[in-house]
């Protein structure tokens, strides 16, 4: 069976669905590999690469002639109308944002998985995409935020002075605010975190920070151990608990974000409003509308203060800044869950298994996933 991997067509999207590890990984499984021409340049994996651990390179994938096709963003509506009926897609889908698309491979026949979909057990743990690609964008919020915010992280005691530690307050404390709090910890900061989730307060401890308890008395704990959205009456308690924390730090760093739905508002503009100049507001939810009010993906926007402003920063395509790294766990999330379909070289989903049928967007014409099917008006 023929395996394509192409270049990725979003503006800004920089990894790739497979590396010169994980082509030798499925060519092992009986797999035949074709890998568009730079498909990998842009995350460091040549051609050679790819052609000397068994793939064939060439300037254009024959997507008719496609068995797979593999991919890092949602594909265009067009591209799943070019592919064969019966053809298998894997990567990430973003369903409830990319509905034309669902559509469009519905109806062109497309057996479908999206790895936001992928049930949250311990035997999918080597598949989720979420995850690995969570540990890269939490790492770069930090990041992103050092080079803006123009003051140190850590603690300095200099014949000159004292510089005092920088206050960084993240918000959710799922993988990607997890790693926030322990990149923001080895630079030296102050770290405090808050999540609606109980549980995580022993997991913001283990990292180094200190947990904030808004005492919001409410059941917070979704499925697959996600946050489940707070009613609007618990929302604005929690903005209103969360202001003086706010308030009181250097950087903010917002990761909140519910599969599905659009980010929760946690920050008003009021609340940034209230920060010190030189602050740093980091939104990893940007891209599903955000976790701060006014914050634009891609954008950095300055907000008036006493003083000087507050730079709000709307982060987008974060793993993808990160390519290489993204991408190596990207590519082994994507041929584990492909290996899990494949027999004697042939890929053949087993809807009987539950990582399989959990994570499937599309089969036989329709939408198999229940909630995007309710948003496409159909019955499943």
């Amino acid at each position: 069976m023929q395996v394509g991997v192409g270049r990725e067509q979003r503006a800004g999207e920089r990894r790739v669905a497979a590396t010169p590890e994980t082509v030798q990984q499925l060519t092992a499984l009986g797999l035949t590999l074709v890998v568009e021409s730079g498909a990998g340049t842009e995350a460091g994996f040549a051609d050679a690469a790819f052609k000397e651990a068994g793939a064939t390179v060439i300037s254009e994938l024959p997507l008719a002639a496609l068995d797979v096709l593999l991919h890092v963003r949602p594909l265009a509506p067009e591209t799943a109308a070019r592919l064969r009926p019966g053809a298998i897609t894997v990567g990430l889908a973003s369903p409830a944002s990319e509905l034309p698309t669902v559509r469009a491979l519905a109806a062109a026949g497309i057996t479908s998985f999206a790895l936001e979909l992928l049930p949250r057990i311990s035997r999918a743990q080597s598949m989720d995409a979420l995850t690995s690609q969570s540990l890269v964008t939490g790492y770069r919020a930090v990041l992103e935020a050092a080079v803006r915010y123009p003051r140190f992280f850590p603690l300095y005691m200099t014949a000159a002075g004292t510089i005092p530690p920088a206050r960084v307050l993240v918000l959710g404390a799922g993988v990607a605010g997890l790693q926030a709090i322990g990149t923001a910890k080895r630079l030296g900061a102050r770290v405090s975190a808050n999540d609606i989730r109980a549980a995580s307060a022993d997991e913001v401890a283990s990292m180094g920070g200190t947990f904030i308890n808004l005492d919001l008395d409410a059941a917070a704990e979704g499925t697959g151990g996600y946050a489940r959205a707070l009613g609007e009456d618990r929302a604005q308690r929690q903005r209103s608990l969360l202001a003086p924390h706010v308030a009181a730090t250097d950087i903010l760093i917002t990761t909140a974000a519910i599969p599905g739905r659009a980010a929760p508002l946690l920050v008003t503009t009021d609340m940034v409003a209230g920060m010190r100049a030189g602050s740093v507001v980091v939104d990893l939810a940007a891209e599903s509308g955000g976790n701060v009010e006014g914050v634009i993906a891609g954008q950095d926007i300055q907000v008036p203060v006493d003083g000087g402003s507050v730079t709000l920063v709307g982060l987008q395509d974060a793993a993808s800044a990160m390519p290489s790294d993204a991408s190596r766990l990207f590519a082994r999330n994507v041929s584990n869950f492909l290996a899990l379909m494949t027999d004697g070289g042939t890929v053949a989903p087993d809807f009987g298994d539950d990582v399989v049928a959990g994570t499937c967007l599309t089969h036989g014409g329709a939408v198999r996933h229940s909630a995007t099917a309710a948003a496409l008006g159909e019955d499943i």
